[in-house]
């Protein structure tokens, strides 16, 4: 469903209200693109396929668009609202809990705890830092049964990369670790009020049972290294790495870091905690 042309600004200035919004305002700082499409919106929950007694918790709900049909199914749901004025309407709300934080402060872990089973993580991210949001959940993975993100489609593209192809890089490596991924929904731009100027995708994570045991900070040191450079070959960037870490290994470093499989960067990785002495 695209929005009524003929609705009226709201205020000076040309903004409008959103379609459905009781009068609110996109936010642009918050990187607010509200989905209105229906027959999206019922594909996608179709996708997550939530039920009664699951822990569901959705990153930013909006104005509902998800969270309706959700809660419809699942009866009970935690929402993660910034936008103060949409917290507050959704506090009105008894089947919602409404934690009104930054989403990159909020600890999933203990989220999990209190609720005494595994999350499942759904929303629409702000495509202005949806990729701290992904790497912000990474510790945690082992407390999700899986999620499911409304993303840009360049974003998805990259997460779901294989070696060799252009859209490779530490994004995919550091998620391919530790999740199982999948695109499940494509959606135009014109699925949203305002509608935003890029293609847009749902992405499903399933975190792997069993994934390699890395140390996950130096891990992510050593992809960004790998990355930091990506036209010149490994012998520039992990090459230097490597010397600096008196590691020694049949590592191909004539490869570019878009070459490399995940594997390799792990079993990479295992090397140098291999080296690094127990505390």
């Amino acid at each position: 469903m695209r929005p009524d042309p003929r609705s009226k600004p709201a205020r000076p200035g040309g903004k409008r209200a959103v379609q459905g919004g009781g009068g609110h305002i996109a936010r642009k700082r918050f990187g607010q693109n509200f989905l209105v499409d229906h027959g999206v919106i019922d594909e996608i929950v179709r996708a997550i396929a939530p039920q009664p007694g699951q822990h569901l918790v959705e990153i930013g709900p909006g104005l509902g668009a998800l969270t309706n049909p959700v809660v419809e199914r699942s009866e009970k749901l935690t929402v993660i609202e910034l936008d103060r004025d949409l917290a507050a309407r959704l506090r009105k709300r008894a089947e919602l809990n409404v934690i009104e934080s930054d989403v990159l402060k909020v600890d999933f872990g203990a989220l999990a705890q209190e609720a005494g089973q595994k999350l499942r993580l759904i929303g629409n991210l702000p495509y202005n830092i949806s990729s701290p949001i992904l790497f912000h959940l990474l510790p945690w993975a082992d407390q999700v049964v899986d999620q499911h993100f409304m993303l840009q489609k360049e974003v998805v593209d990259r997460m779901v990369a294989t070696p060799g192809n252009k859209d490779y890089s530490r994004l995919s490596v550091m998620l391919q670790w530790r999740y199982r991924m999948e695109c499940v929904v494509d959606v135009p731009p014109g699925s949203f009020d305002p509608p935003p100027k890029v293609d847009s995708a749902v992405v499903r994570m399933i975190p792997l049972a069993t994934p390699p045991e890395v140390d996950l900070p130096e891990f992510a040191k050593m992809v960004a290294v790998a990355f930091s450079q990506r036209r010149k070959i490994l012998r520039h960037t992990l090459g230097a790495w490597m010397t600096e870490h008196g590691i020694e290994a049949d590592f191909d470093l004539q490869r570019r870091a878009e070459e490399v499989p995940v594997a390799d960067y792990l079993a990479l990785a295992a090397l140098k905690k291999a080296k690094t002495p127990s505390a």
